[in-house]
C-alpha cells in the first residue's frame, strides 16, 4: 500500500482504496500481456504464482482472442504453400 499512494500522486491521479488498487493493476497487466501473445506460463512467473494452474483459472477468460489465434494457426499448418515453380505442397 505504502508505494501506491506516491505512485498515484506522481501520476497526478487520486487514489481511492475501494475503487484502485494491485488487484485491479493485475488484471490490466494480465489482460495486456495476454492480449499481447505472453505465453500464461510466462504471466504466471512474472505474476509471482506459484501455481500455473491458479493463473489459467483467473486469467484466462482475458483471453477472448484465443480460439480464434488456435484456428488460425491450425489452419497455417495445413495450407498448401506455394513453390517457387507455382505448383503446391502439400
Amino acid at each position: 500500500m505504502g508505494v501506491w499512494r506516491p505512485a498515484f500522486a506522481r501520476a497526478g491521479l487520486i487514489y481511492v482504496p475501494q475503487d484502485d488498487g494491485i488487484h485491479a493493476m493485475r488484471h490490466l497487466y494480465a489482460s495486456v500481456q495476454l492480449e499481447n501473445g505472453v505465453s500464461i506460463k510466462a504471466l504466471s512467473i512474472n505474476l509471482g504464482h506459484s501455481d500455473l494452474g491458479f493463473a489459467l483459472r483467473v486469467y484466462t477468460h482475458l483471453m477472448p482472442s484465443s480460439g480464434d489465434k488456435s484456428r488460425k494457426a491450425a489452419n497455417a499448418l495445413f495450407k498448401p504453400k506455394k513453390r517457387a515453380d507455382g505448383l503446391e505442397t502439400a
